[in-house]
């Protein structure tokens, strides 16, 4: 993994999840690429020469009008909201469906393993943490910086399967708003399109209590081009749902 600088003005100020061997701290920004910043409003992803940032905001934005008029029921009934499933959502990124199922009362946890997107996540979730509007709602999420294929079946060990795990990989859509471009162009570029979905799916089923629900995009293929059970249709997005290969019903109740 490319070291990937921090811009900041108080190196010994930074909180503790910017320490990671492959987060520079640095006075200036690089010549040219991605890089971190510790600003104002808290920790932002940079592109050299390209205007905007990305960053993770539960308080304000889009996650503040979802709040305070609704959304998300689709993903609710993919979900299971009615049992109060615990969830945990593999596959981590700016985290915005993770907090609007924590906004349900469902307690989630999330697994990231990119240093710098995990960076982002944590001081999203932190600043989220300070707000009283939005505390108890981040207070239901927790965030593990691990490989999930990986982190996933030790945590089931430890802990008790998942009722559900949900799955939404990055994909192109055709319509989005030029924020969510530049969001993806930073998130590929920072990342990679390579995943490895058979591995992180397979992982998936085998530690799902109840059900897999993977997001794609409305007319989009199927993850790893497996049929679902059955499926949550909206008007741009679905949810495939996926039975798990060893179902619990002591768990998934």
């Amino acid at each position: 993994m490319h070291p990937i600088p921090l811009l900041t003005s108080s190196p010994h100020a930074l909180p503790d999840y910017t320490q990671h061997p492959a987060l520079i701290p640095t006075g200036s920004p690089p010549a040219a690429g991605l890089y971190l910043a510790a600003e104002e409003q808290g920790i932002v992803l940079r592109r050299v020469g390209s205007k905007g940032a990305v960053w993770v905001d539960f308080v304000g934005g889009a996650a503040q009008h979802r709040r305070l008029h609704g959304g998300g029921e689709l993903l609710a009934k993919a979900v299971g909201r009615s049992s109060q499933p615990a969830v945990w959502d593999a596959t981590g990124g700016l985290g915005r469906d993770s907090f609007v199922l924590a906004g349900l009362g469902l307690h989630v946890h999330i697994f990231e393993q990119h240093p710098a997107v995990y960076c982002l996540l944590a001081d999203g979730l932190a600043r989220a943490r300070a707000c009283p509007d939005t505390a108890p709602i981040a207070e239901r999420l927790t965030l593990h910086h691990a490989d999930a294929a990986t982190h996933m079946p030790r945590l089931a060990a430890q802990t008790g399967r998942p009722q559900v795990v949900y799955l939404d990989p990055m994909y192109p859509e055709r319509r989005k708003s030029a924020a969510v471009k530049k969001e993806m162009a930073f998130f590929h570029e920072l990342v990679g399109t390579a995943q490895n979905d058979a591995s992180l799916f397979d992982t998936a089923r085998t530690v799902a209590a109840a059900r897999v629900v993977v997001k794609r995009p409305r007319l989009g293929e199927f993850l790893c081009g497996r049929q679902p059970d059955y499926q949550y249709t909206g008007k741009s997005t679905r949810f495939d749902v996926y039975l798990p290969l060893s179902p619990s019903l002591v768990e998934a109740t």
